[in-house]
């Protein structure tokens, strides 16, 4: 979900469906520069599939952006029905990897014990300016 805009809520969250499969997606008003080349979310048999989320603040570090990622997660989630006791896999993009202590304690903040969902931290050399992570989503929707 790169680029800035508005917060996501009911209100500028639209569901649409493709004629010709089984395959729902998302859309989020707001203007984005990747408008037309792909959805934010995409869900099929009940099973959301969220594209990368950024920070929305690049100038924090690693904690806070982390937070930041995940609390536009939470949002996002509660807005479409789920929440983050539903997620079930995460894979973290991070342009240094040294900092995972520092995202984990975030991580720790946000998922128990109990709701852990699978995860893979991978290197990316260049995010966009300031961004330290992006997380790609695999959500169930109850």
């Amino acid at each position: 979900m790169r680029g800035a805009g508005p917060r996501i809520d009911d209100q500028n969250v639209q569901y649409g469906h493709h004629s010709r499969s089984n395959i729902g997606f998302i859309m989020i008003k707001r203007v984005l520069p990747y408008e037309g080349l792909l959805h934010e979310v995409v869900e099929h048999n009940g099973v959301l599939y969220i594209g990368g989320i950024v920070p929305e603040d690049t100038s924090l570090d690693m904690a806070g952006q982390a937070n930041d990622v995940l609390g536009q997660l939470a949002q996002l989630l509660k807005t479409l029905g789920s929440d983050l006791a539903n997620v079930l896999q995460v894979t973290i993009y991070m342009t240094d990897l040294k900092e995972k202590a520092e995202f984990n304690a975030a991580w720790k903040a946000h998922f128990p014990e109990a709701h852990l969902p699978a995860r893979a931290a991978i290197g990316a050399a260049d995010l966009g300016p300031g961004v330290k992570l992006e997380m790609t989503v695999i959500a169930a929707r109850p």
